[in-house]
């Protein structure tokens, strides 16, 4: 890839162009094309795809009344336009663009969507001569991601996200090639999400009447979602952080004042799961299911007679009986034919004792991704601090230098689907998520897509400025890149590109 990099510099074109996420490979000139604000994708059609049309004409040309230019058309071939949206669904396309026209060729919707997009940041307005431009033909590019899992965690809990803000949230992840959604829609503060089964979860769980989603709005996000190619892959932690259960269904609970982990002894606790599982399931399309399993304190199990005496009976201590209860849910997982994913503490606890269809994912530093991918478990990679939006203090280049496969072998980065940025909802509401979002998500997206190769901060620091600036006209709130706390306001007067 860099020698194609190279071979665009000796042509006199800056080696980087500002394309977000930097492309795997590609090659340009110098000639300057016109682009017609009527210009028609032809070719190949789907609904998906006539969707995605109408979505990129109107992000193309912001600008009205522009002038006619000598690019009219671009023809789109795609071997199957209404391709299953799954995890490693293929996502590389082509594009081309020279005076002489415009194509893109993908195996599936979701290349063209990226192709598309890829295209929305080569063409630009000219103020001086009112016309559209796309600057440096011929441009030849070849490109794909460098892992299959790119996603941002969204936390309902914490704070409760409404659908719209989770809509203009998810368009704002296309731009930058992020492809999954890892919601995490309910937690121990608040349970916003409105079973069909277990109805008083919601009813008696969610801060208010006016903070919860019903069973079509998370039918909705998934759907929204999935036409810009973008998985939704829900997150319901078991046993800990599950405190806002108990106020619906505290039989479930150890005790009134002692909340969580979630009861092991009672077979009414695994029913519930189950029951809620389907529910969740039945309002989504993705074959993975995030069981949590973190931060678990079996404090309460040992304080509740009732907890105590059944695991003497079955010969348990406390953290047998969270591998039990562990056990169980990965069971419900698998039995409903999906995939189960969980955080790195079950792999901390049990290693190889977990079923191997189990995604292992790794929050905590450490040689854990390095143990499990060795061990033939697959990983995603979100490692704290710094790939934890919520940790406002670290810069976009901190993040920058972050990678899923380091100190891991060929073999074991095989295993890595991926990784994504944490958007933790304990500091963060509809006020200010896009802020805290952007642009370090931006830093992170670029590992995942681009080259290994690519990662240098001088390099990406000119493109990120650019590509923040490209956010703000699109109508994402991203804060400045230089600025060293995240979402933070501009420090003065000045240009988008200056901040």
């Amino acid at each position: 890839m860099r020698s194609l990099m190279l071979l665009a510099a000796a042509v006199g074109c800056a080696a980087d162009p500002n394309i977000w996420p930097l492309p795997r490979q590609y090659t340009n000139g110098t000639v300057t094309v016109t682009v017609d604000p009527g210009l028609s994708f032809t070719g190949t059609q789907s609904a998906d795809l006539t969707m995605a049309y109408g979505r990129y004409k109107e992000q193309l040309f912001p600008h009205t009344g522009a002038q006619a230019g000598s690019l009219k058309s671009c023809q789109v071939t795609v071997a199957d336009g209404s391709a299953k949206l799954v995890l490693g669904a293929d996502e590389s396309y082509t594009l081309d663009v020279s005076a002489t026209g415009c194509k893109i060729t993908a195996k599936t919707q979701f290349g063209a969507y990226h192709a598309m997009e890829t295209l929305s940041q080569l063409v630009v307005f000219n103020f001086d001569s009112d016309a559209y431009v796309v600057k440096d033909t011929p441009w030849s590019i070849t490109d794909s991601p460098r892992f299959e899992h790119r996603e941002v965690l969204l936390d309902t809990s914490r704070h409760f996200q409404p659908i719209a803000s989770l809509k203009n949230i998810i368009t704002s992840f296309t731009y930058a090639k992020i492809n999954t959604v890892h919601w995490h829609i309910v937690d121990e503060q608040s349970f916003p999400y409105g079973s069909p089964t277990y109805p008083k979860l919601a009813k008696m769980g969610a801060y208010s009447n006016f903070e919860r989603f019903t069973q079509q709005d998370v039918k909705d996000v998934v759907e929204y979602a999935r036409q810009r190619g973008v998985r939704v892959v829900v997150e319901i932690d078991t046993p800990g952080h599950a405190a806002s259960w108990c106020k619906g269904h505290p039989e479930i609970c150890p005790s009134p004042t002692c909340l969580m982990p979630l009861n092991p002894a009672t077979n009414a606790t695994f029913d519930l799961i189950k029951g809620l599982f389907k529910d969740v399931q039945d309002a989504t399309i993705d074959g993975i299911f995030h069981i949590g399993g973190d931060e678990v304190n079996t404090g309460c199990w040992t304080k509740s007679s009732s907890i105590s005496a059944w695991l003497q009976q079955h010969n348990m201590t406390a953290d047998q009986g969270y591998e039990y209860f562990v056990g169980r849910v990965t069971d419900i997982v698998l039995d409903l034919g999906m995939i189960p994913t969980a955080w790195d503490e079950l792999w901390t606890h049990f290693g190889t004792k977990l079923d191997k269809k189990t995604i292992i994912h790794q929050w905590h530093n450490g040689t854990i991704a390095k143990e499990a991918t060795a061990a033939g478990y697959r990983v995603v990679w979100s490692s704290e601090p710094t790939w934890y939006l919520d940790h406002l203090q670290y810069t976009w280049q901190v993040l920058y230098q972050g990678d899923p496969c380091v100190g891991l072998t060929d073999a074991e980065c095989s295993l890595v689907i991926g990784g994504g940025g944490e958007m933790w909802g304990s500091r963060v509401d509809t006020s200010d998520i896009q802020s805290t979002i952007w642009p370090k998500m931006a830093a992170i997206a670029e590992r995942l897509w681009s080259d290994k190769s690519v990662t240098s901060i001088d390099e990406a620091t000119p493109r990120i400025r650019y590509f923040r600036c490209l956010l703000n006209r699109r109508g994402v709130a991203a804060a400045p890149p230089s600025n060293k706390q995240a979402g933070s306001a501009p420090p003065t007067t000045g240009s988008c590109f200056d901040q």
